[in-house]
């Protein structure tokens, strides 16, 4: 009979856990240095969990440091709480549970940085706090104004200038937060506005050499608000959009980040789906864009089926039967996809 070979990512959880355990209980030892060992192999835990159990885990140690952490020492509680809340809105689940622990840390820490601590971590505590609220807000649980709101004050330090990767993804889910707000009015226009605002100055501080990563995904996201936006120029706004799509797709590659490539490449279909061949005469259709788009819906739906994404698979298989079926029958360019 074969013998089973230890998980090795058990085997380090466990030897995680008992160097905790070991850190925990050395009487030479601090309480604050206790905690602060605890807090150090809770981060290791986080870092790259391999399953749920690191970060559930990685919970418990920072809960056993709060034990240990001097009810006088506020700064360390605060940041050990907010080095928590970070560990909780990891946790992958169906309800809200962490995410709502999370947000009940952060609401707990951050007055206390206000008061104690530095600008960088109380920003970085507000700009993880905004994500778990937009999150929330999803859900119904929390309202879309207060994300923007904690998003806003941790712009109040990571500016452009010295922060241009903090500033980028903060006007990237500021923009975010700005199209999930449900309004049919001339409100809408305005949001859209800002949306596209956020992701053109995030994309100013931001370079396709220096920082690729988050140059494609404001590209990608740029161009999905262009696209959807309602416009009294749609064909102008497709023709931006389809710029936005083709910069992103000169960081994300099949080989590389073939979801993020694949995602991209449905938008580009999306976008070329509305776009007539020739803009100057929209009324002579769009078949050689229906054709282009018809290729990127195909490849799209490839990469998604082997990657197991079977909901987006379906999506643009769905879109895709539409499409052949304008090809087949003829059809004027639809609108909104």
């Amino acid at each position: 009979m074969s013998q089973m070979l230890p998980d090795p990512a058990s085997s380090r959880l466990e030897e995680l856990l008992r160097m905790a355990q070991a850190a925990a209980q050395d009487l030479d030892s601090t309480a604050r240095e206790r905690a602060e060992m605890l807090v150090e192999i809770a981060m290791g835990l986080q870092r790259r969990p391999k399953t749920l159990q690191h970060l559930t885990s990685a919970v418990d140690l920072y809960d056993q440091a709060l034990a240990l952490c001097p009810q006088e020492d506020e700064l360390l509680r605060a940041r050990i709480t907010a080095r928590k809340a970070t560990a909780l809105q990891a946790v992958p689940e169906q309800g809200t549970e962490s995410l709502e622990r999370a947000r009940a840390a952060y609401e707990q820490s951050i007055p206390v940085l206000n008061k104690l601590g530095g600008p960088e971590e109380i920003a970085e505590a507000e700009m993880n706090l905004g994500l778990v609220l937009q999150h929330l807000a999803g859900c119904g649980r929390a309202a879309i104004t207060e994300s923007i709101g904690a998003y806003q004050r941790a712009l109040r330090t990571f500016d452009r200038q010295r922060f241009p990767v903090e500033y980028a993804i903060l006007q990237n889910n500021l923009a975010t937060a700005f199209l999930s707000i449900p309004f049919a009015d001339e409100r809408a226009k305005i949001r859209e506005a800002l949306a596209v605002q956020c992701f053109e100055d995030a994309l100013k501080v931001v370079t396709l050499i220096e920082h690729p990563v988050e140059y494609a995904m404001l590209q990608n996201n740029l161009g999905n608000a262009l696209q959807y936006a309602p416009s009294s120029h749609p064909v102008e706004n497709n023709l931006r959009a389809l710029a936005a799509y083709d910069e992103a797709l000169k960081v994300r590659s099949r080989a590389n980040t073939p979801l993020e490539y694949a995602n991209t490449l449905a938008n580009k279909a999306n976008c070329l789906w509305n776009l007539p061949d020739d803009p100057e005469q929209p009324e002579a259709g769009n078949r050689v864009n229906l054709q282009r788009a018809r290729d990127h819906y195909e490849e799209a739906r490839e990469i998604f089926m082997s990657h197991g994404e079977l909901d987006k698979a379906h999506q643009v298989a769905d879109a895709l039967a539409q499409l052949v079926g304008e090809l087949e029958h003829g059809s004027e360019p639809r609108h909104g996809h």
